[in-house]
């Protein structure tokens, strides 16, 4: 089974997945703007097992319909690395697309909070738009 492993900036804080990415996407919502530095978060989520290593700090937020997301990043460079929701961690992880820094990952299927989208930003075409948090 193919195997990808994601890392921060200075590679204190790694996290292996395994397999095809279950689904991948991008978020506008201004909670993700702030936590990125950028203009939307890209995603790929994976099923379990999953291997992290090294430290992370979490930081933990209540989405619009009263998830609770739980960022790691790591504590030395900042670099938000994954997350899982409360309820679902043993069903998959999400990835921070970049943070494989692998430039022929798939591209996102779907955009979320798409009327947060900076009107700049191109996303492919055929892409799945939701205005904002899909059920």
């Amino acid at each position: 089974m193919h195997s990808r492993t994601a890392s921060c900036s200075c590679g204190q804080l790694t996290i292996e997945v395994h397999g095809e990415p279950r689904g991948v996407g991008v978020c506008h919502c201004l909670a993700c703007q702030r936590r990125t530095g950028s203009v939307f978060a890209a995603l790929a989520g994976f099923a379990p097992p999953y291997k992290v290593s090294g430290a992370a700090t979490e930081y933990v937020r209540v989405g619009d319909r009263g998830a609770k997301f739980t960022f790691r990043f790591c504590p030395v460079c900042g670099t938000s690395v994954f997350h899982t929701e409360e309820g679902y961690e043993d069903r998959y992880v999400s990835v921070a697309v970049g943070a494989f820094a692998d430039p022929t990952f798939p591209p996102p299927e779907d955009s979320v909070y798409d009327s947060r989208r900076h009107p700049w930003v191109q996303l492919p075409p055929g892409i799945t738009r939701y205005e904002t948090d899909p059920d």
